[in-house]
């Protein structure tokens, strides 16, 4: 029987909490899940991120005053925003898949392995300047691929659906991509980028996986264990929970994935967040199997505007998502400017919409005594979120917020 506790329904602050029947810290860590993502795969990923120009581990912020207020001992938010110059965590997953692809293709066409290095050192040119390389993207992940082909020297064209913002769509073209806007949703934007590819004889970078198509997420989903990584080696006492948003749920299984293999039956109390506008991890987990949400997924949360979970992820979450809940657009613009408005001495943090889920997930539970207690939440409790984007829209920034990400961050010197 599954528990779920829907609160304050058809207003601002509602939110639905569904515990993971499926899941639980017994759970040993599979074969079949270690063939998703391993030690071996984030030893890879860690030893070519940290060698691109401009590497550095992203800030992991403590929010001692913001845990006080909602009540737990200790909050940290690990803040993507500064990655790369891209402003989100989506630069550790498609420019490294990019990276693999072409030292798969490459290696292909010259007969023999071919080193990372002659990849990234942009040794093969020749060949490289004949590949094409697309995806569907909200945003942040197509300007990902973008930056990697430009970086890498291949062709790159992004596929966007129908209520990707313009400026969302100037900057990935500022990478030197092709823009392709299409009808619909999301998904529909994921299909069009797979007919096309098959079609021209492009390669898909897609962030999330399905039927037929399985290694390359492997290796976006491999590249986002770096933040996590990242994160746990920062942090000097282990979370008892961590909250993620999820989308199509790469970030959020890479995450969970650390921690699991880390920390065994030790690990945190993993809380999956979707938008409550394409709540599918929360339509799956009630069902139980693969479900996928339909409509136009309109989510102020642009990030996180998936009706379906990718197959690789979700054979993770199933097995190691605690709970998963669903929250509104509105309550993920109160967390965007809990954050850029700190109280008591904490740091001003930018914070896109799509970053935030997490944190809105937390606040929800928190002002609930029954979800917090189904959450094992009390005053003891230490939360790790992760902000996966900066102001990447920053119009729409401005405008949710009432400052300009610049001016945020002046506050923040």
């Amino acid at each position: 029987m599954t528990t779920t506790l829907t609160r304050h329904a058809g207003t601002p602050s509602a939110f639905t909490l569904t515990l993971n029947q499926m899941a639980a810290k017994t759970h040993p860590w599979t074969e079949a899940q270690d063939a998703i993502l391993s030690d071996a795969g984030l030893s890879a990923a860690r030893d070519t991120i940290s060698d691109w120009p401009g590497y550095a581990p992203t800030p992991l912020v403590s929010l001692p005053a913001l845990a006080a207020n909602l009540g737990i001992a200790a909050l940290h938010y690990k803040d993507e925003g500064g990655r790369f110059g891209l402003g989100s965590f989506k630069a550790l997953g498609g420019a490294y898949a990019v990276a693999r692809l072409l030292q798969a293709k490459v290696s292909e066409a010259l007969g023999q392995p071919v080193p990372m290095s002659e990849i990234t050192g942009r040794a093969h040119d020749d060949l490289v300047s004949q590949i094409t390389v697309c995806c569907a993207t909200d945003g942040n992940h197509g300007r990902s691929v973008a930056w990697g082909a430009q970086t890498f020297g291949c062709n790159c064209t992004i596929f966007i659906h129908a209520t990707v913002s313009e400026g969302r769509k100037a900057a990935i073209e500022s990478y030197g991509a092709k823009v392709i806007r299409c009808a619909g949703n999301y998904d529909d934007s994921v299909r069009e980028a797979q007919e096309t590819a098959t079609k021209e004889g492009w390669f898909v970078v897609s962030d999330t996986s399905y039927p037929g198509y399985m290694e390359v997420p492997k290796d976006v989903m491999q590249g986002y264990e770096l933040m996590a990584a990242e994160a746990i080696d920062a942090i000097e006492t282990p979370p008892t929970h961590i909250f993620l948003q999820t989308g199509v749920g790469g970030m959020a299984a890479a995450v969970t994935a650390h921690v699991v293999r880390k920390f065994g039956t030790d690990r945190p109390t993993v809380v999956l967040c979707d938008p409550d506008k394409s709540a599918c991890v929360l339509e799956s987990i009630q069902a139980g199997a693969l479900t996928a949400v339909e409509g136009d997924l309109d989510t102020l949360m642009a990030g996180l505007a998936c009706g379906e979970v990718s197959a690789l992820a979700w054979d993770i979450l199933r097995d190691h998502g605690d709970a998963v809940m669903a929250v509104t657009d509105e309550s993920a613009v109160a967390a965007m400017k809990l954050l850029a408005y700190p109280k008591d001495g904490d740091t001003p943090i930018v914070a896109g919409e799509s970053a935030v889920a997490g944190l809105a997930g937390l606040s929800a539970a928190l002002s609930d005594p029954e979800s917090a207690a189904l959450l094992g939440l009390s005053a003891t409790s230490r939360v790790l979120v992760f902000g996966t984007e900066g102001d990447t829209d920053a119009a729409l920034y401005a405008e949710l917020v009432g400052e300009t990400g610049d001016e945020v961050r002046g506050r923040a010197a």
